[in-house]
Order: structure tokens, then C-alpha cells, then sequence
């Protein structure tokens, strides 16, 4: 098995860890969280960390140390917009995070939090444009782009 095999492989199991668990946020979100339930959402939410640096640093080696040349993805738009909206992803990603972070340790565990409202939106957007990015692989694929 070539190296370049394994990275790619290795980059299509980041996708899919990091959309599942954004998928499983998602379903685990209520108005009003235990502090159990806040603990396992930070740890879904560092698999969700954890797989989205594997994506990119993954996704880096493709771009310029194995695969195609660099220039096959740096001179193709589509592959811009794809890479824009996966930062995007991650950027909206931070204010959940912070809010996990915050609130999965206190005094009482069975004490329960507020969840923000705009926390759920966040993580519908960032679903919503999960779902733009592969149409936009499918495109490069095609020879979109290029």
C-alpha cells in the first residue's frame, strides 16, 4: 500500500469522524443540559477537534507533499471554496467549544445549564455547509475548476 493511499484513506476517516460528530452534537443538544451531558458533549466535541486536525493536516499532505501537483488544487476556485467553508466550519465551531469548556465542570454535577440557543443554530449551520463541501469535492473531481 502506497503512503499516499494511506493519507488519503486517513483523510476520508477525518471527514466522516468529524461530520459524525458534529451530527452527534446535534442530536445531543437540549435547552437544558445536566452537567453529565455537558461532560459528554466536550468529549464529542474533542473527537470532533481531533478529526478535524487530522482532515487538515492530512488534506496539507495531499496539497503539497503527495497526490497531485500543488498547483492541480491551488489554481482551481472550487478547491478554494471548499477549503474556505471547512474554515468557516471550524471557526463557528469555537463558540461551542468555549461553552462545553466552560460549564462541563461545577460544583454540583447534577446541577443543569441553560443552552444557548444560539449554540444549536451554530451547529445547524455548520451541518449546512457540511453538506456544501463534498458537492464541491464532487465538482473538482469532475475537472470543475481546472
Amino acid at each position: 500500500m502506497s503512503l499516499e493511499i494511506l493519507v488519503r484513506y486517513l483523510h476520508f476517516i477525518g471527514i466522516f469522524t468529524w461530520v459524525s460528530a458534529l451530527v452527534l452534537q446535534w442530536v445531543l443538544l437540549k435547552p437544558l443540559l445536566s452537567r453529565q451531558q455537558i461532560q459528554q458533549l466536550a468529549k464529542i466535541d474533542m473527537v470532533y477537534g481531533l478529526s478535524a486536525m487530522l482532515v487538515v493536516g492530512m488534506g496539507l499532505t495531499l496539497w503539497f507533499g503527495l497526490g497531485k501537483p500543488t498547483a492541480y488544487y491551488s489554481e482551481n476556485p472550487i478547491f478554494h471554496a471548499k477549503v474556505g467553508l471547512a474554515v468557516i466550519v471550524g471557526l463557528l465551531s469555537i463558540y461551542p467549544t468555549v461553552f462545553f469548556a466552560r460549564h462541563r465542570k461545577g460544583d454540583d454535577p447534577t446541577s443543569e445549564v441553560v443552552l444557548p440557543a444560539r449554540i444549536r443554530q451554530v451547529v445547524t449551520l455548520e451541518l449546512v455547509i457540511m453538506l456544501v463541501i463534498p458537492f464541491l469535492a464532487t465538482l473538482m473531481a469532475a475537472g470543475v475548476g481546472r
